[in-house]
């Protein structure tokens, strides 16, 4: 199984951008602990892709587009890109779109809604770098029971 990790824009300063807000893990900590988990769940191979950059998190997709699942933080692109959701809705496999925050609760209104949500499997959020564990374990739910049910 092979499952990819996309980061979004002021990701690589998780644990140093507002830590009260985003946790004081970094990105590199989220990185160990899924890789971690990737083993103890049987050995899924992970790429990691992180860019402040619309077109290179799109190209990502595309690259990826025949492996099993993708793991999502856009960012504030979930926010903002119509790009990135078409490039998701344009492939086969699942997505799941993760946040560190409940991004339903954040005071500023523009964060409530989000272009991805509609083009994928379902949204992680607010438990901090948990998300992206809880994100991790359904994709290898879902894929696992599909490949038993083939």
């Amino acid at each position: 199984m092979r499952i990819l990790i996309l980061n979004g824009p002021n990701l690589n300063l998780l644990g140093h951008r507002e830590p009260d807000v985003y946790g004081y893990e970094t990105l590199a900590d989220i990185e160990t602990l899924l890789r971690q988990r990737a083993e103890d769940l049987g050995g899924i191979e992970l790429d990691f892709v992180q860019s402040n950059h619309e077109g290179e998190l799109i190209d990502a997709i595309h690259a990826h587009r025949d492996w099993d699942g993708i793991v999502i933080n856009g960012a504030a692109f979930t926010h903002s890109s119509t790009a990135i959701a078409d490039a998701l809705s344009s492939i086969t496999i699942p997505a799941i779109e993760v946040h560190l925050t409940n991004v339903h609760a954040r005071p500023e209104t523009w964060r409530h809604h989000s272009f991805l949500s509609p083009v994928t499997w379902g949204q992680v959020s607010g438990f901090g770098y948990r998300s992206y564990l809880a994100a991790l374990d359904l994709l290898y739910s879902r894929v696992a029971e599909e490949e038993q049910n083939a």
